[in-house]
């Protein structure tokens, strides 16, 4: 696994040893990232079923300005550690904590996002709760993207203040691109 373009183009990133981590491939990385826009003004992203952190430190490559990467898993939570400092990004936070804990967490500090990746385990039907507790707890700026990787069988509906603006298949997967239409929490 690398990161494709960006500060941090062609660097090599290390993965998760694991069955319950799954990375996204190069190909989908780079198929996402064609989708969402290559490059990025700034702002602040959150991964918060990080794995390897992939997603989060291709979009600080691609320009975005903080990272809140999550995980639960020590190994994960260790690998992201590793690559951030391998690339000597500055501006990251690397939880290791439940993504539930998590969401409490940026709501007491107060953090608002642009850029959230949303991957979980498969078949956990916890994406809708979490976009939802995002919004309600003042999370998310206004327009802020939302990706989320799921399984076909658990692909969302949207009504507002979300509002799909596409969605791609990718085998068995499905990844599909919200927006946060409701009111900047900036």
């Amino acid at each position: 696994m690398r990161v494709i373009a960006g500060k941090y183009k062609s660097r090599p990133l290390k993965t998760v040893k694991s069955q319950a981590t799954r990375p996204t491939t190069d190909k989908n990385k780079e198929n996402l990232f064609n989708i969402i826009g290559p490059y990025f003004n700034g702002g602040v992203v959150l991964d918060l079923f990080a794995g390897s952190g992939g997603l989060g430190i291709e979009a600080i490559s691609r320009g975005m300005d903080t990272l809140y990467s999550v995980d639960k898993a020590y190994q994960a939570f260790r690998v992201v550690k590793d690559n951030i400092d391998s690339l000597k990004i500055e501006d990251a936070h690397v939880l290791k904590m439940d993504y539930k804990k998590a969401l409490e967490k940026f709501k007491e500090d107060h953090v608002v996002f642009d850029l959230v990746f949303l991957d979980p385990p498969y078949r956990m039907k916890i994406n809708a709760s979490i976009i939802d507790t995002l919004a309600k707890n003042g999370n998310l700026r206004k327009d802020a993207l939302i990706v989320i990787e799921d399984v076909k069988e658990e692909r969302l509906t949207f009504d507002a203040p979300f509002e799909c603006t596409k969605e791609r298949d990718f085998g068995i997967t499905v990844m599909q691109f919200v927006r946060y239409r409701g009111e900047d929490h900036a």
